[in-house]
């Protein structure tokens, strides 16, 4: 008997605002073999990519800093978070989007870069696969100042701090973006600046 199987999936869309919240009704066989009907929702922004760009022989990454709304409104009381360079893919192809946002986000202008893994970032609720990359940068990439893209209204800081200085961040909780953590630590298990 196959158990988990989903049947009679109903969408209705609650909101088409920003990007596309929708609410789901099926069937979902559990491993009884009984069915029960569930209602999720599941908000679908599209996919995404990130990328730690670090400098081995500085021991130097470039992370950005940003305000985010919704870590306000859940008690981030500045609601500055600070991130590794990432964006939505846009219809682009991971790499060919991270790129792109390297350049908006930063001012680098980086060719080489290294998928290390796909992550949903929220499964419960959205649909979003990350594509996660690393890539090495130095002084003579930088094309332009960064900040994001004006028709974006993102108000970027970029950051270039000390490899060891960003996984100390971590600990004291002044890190706590999930995709930064992560590049952060896959950067320290691998030692991608050694």
């Amino acid at each position: 008997m196959k158990k988990g199987n989903v049947k009679n999936i109903k969408t209705e869309v609650l909101s088409d605002h920003w990007y596309t919240l929708n609410k789901i009704t099926f069937e979902y066989q559990k491993e009884d073999g009984s069915w029960e009907t569930q209602i999720r929702e599941a908000y679908d922004r599209g996919n995404g990519a990130a990328i730690l760009l670090y400098n081995t022989k500085k021991g130097k990454v470039i992370l950005t800093k940003q305000f985010r709304m919704p870590t306000y409104v859940n008690g981030n009381a500045n609601g500055m978070m600070i991130e590794v360079c990432a964006g939505l893919l846009d219809g682009n192809n991971p790499e060919d989007c991270i790129k792109k946002e390297i350049e908006e986000e930063t001012g680098y202008q980086v060719e080489n870069v290294q998928k290390v893994f796909e992550s949903y970032m929220s499964p419960g609720s959205v649909t979003e696969i990350l594509h996660f990359f690393i890539g090495e940068y130095s002084d003579d990439m930088k094309i332009g100042e960064g900040g994001g893209a004006e028709d974006e209204s993102e108000n970027i800081e970029v950051l270039e701090i000390d490899f060891n200085e960003a996984l100390e961040l971590i600990q004291s909780g002044t890190i706590r973006d999930a995709k930064t953590i992560m590049l952060l630590q896959y950067a320290q298990i691998n030692n991608v600046l050694v």
